[in-house]
């Protein structure tokens, strides 16, 4: 089993995502550090645990505000040039293939989310055949966002794909345990990777058992509700 910690980035500084509600994120409060710098939170996550990956939401960029692709975009590029050990996972709202073309300019995996978009076309419209990506299928409280298309018919999914329960982000509510189930009956050969809800080594032993590998996880690294020790044992 496999984790990948999250940052949400906000003007700058690591914010608390909790159900969704991107207007009410607040700076995060970590026992991993007292600060949210996002070098520093990177740093104390780095020290809790040795891992590879990183997965950077730019929520500027997602909600189209003012200064969506210099504000966080320098701060990606710096965690970039300080940790070049990690491949970074960035969700920045790509919705166009200008986008696509800066972010591919750092060198980051970037994740195309499904709410990024009306229509399959539009994402077709989108050139991935060469670059490395990873689809984000986004289900918020009123249920999922983006294509039907997209999310019916694997045959549009890359390897990797994020199932983003975005109700279950950062309240320790547990993982949406039957929609994983229900994604994981449409998946054939791809990588299935859970965010949402991973609360205790006991939801990621769960989210094992039912064939997934992966688990984007912020809150319970942040308020160490899982330890290194269990993880190395997972």
């Amino acid at each position: 089993m496999q984790i990948i910690p999250v940052i949400d980035l906000l003007n700058g500084v690591v914010v608390h995502a909790k159900s969704g509600e991107r207007q009410q994120y607040q700076p995060i409060q970590s026992t991993l550090c007292n600060s949210h710098d996002p070098l520093v939170i990177v740093q104390a996550l780095l020290d809790f645990i040795p891992f590879t990956q990183l997965y950077i939401a730019d929520l500027n960029a997602i909600q189209k505000l003012e200064a969506q692709y210099t504000t966080n975009f320098r701060v990606i590029e710096a965690i970039a040039k300080n940790f070049p050990q990690l491949s970074l996972w960035v969700d920045a709202g790509i919705s166009n293939n200008t986008a696509l073309h800066d972010w591919q300019a750092l060198n980051v995996r970037p994740v195309i989310a499904s709410e990024s978009f009306a229509t399959i076309e539009h994402y077709l419209s989108l050139n991935l055949a060469e670059q490395p990506h990873i689809l984000s299928l986004d289900f918020f409280p009123q249920g999922y966002v983006g294509p039907a298309e997209l999310l019916i018919n694997n045959d549009y999914w890359p390897q990797d794909v994020i199932v983003m329960s975005l109700e279950n982000v950062g309240v320790n509510a547990g993982v949406n345990m039957p929609l994983m189930m229900e994604i994981k009956a449409r998946a054939h050969h791809q990588n299935l990777i859970a965010a949402g809800g991973v609360r205790n080594i006991d939801d990621l032993k769960a989210l094992k058992t039912l064939g997934i590998q992966h688990a984007l996880i912020a809150t319970a690294l942040h308020q160490q509700q899982i330890t290194a020790v269990q993880l190395a044992e997972l």
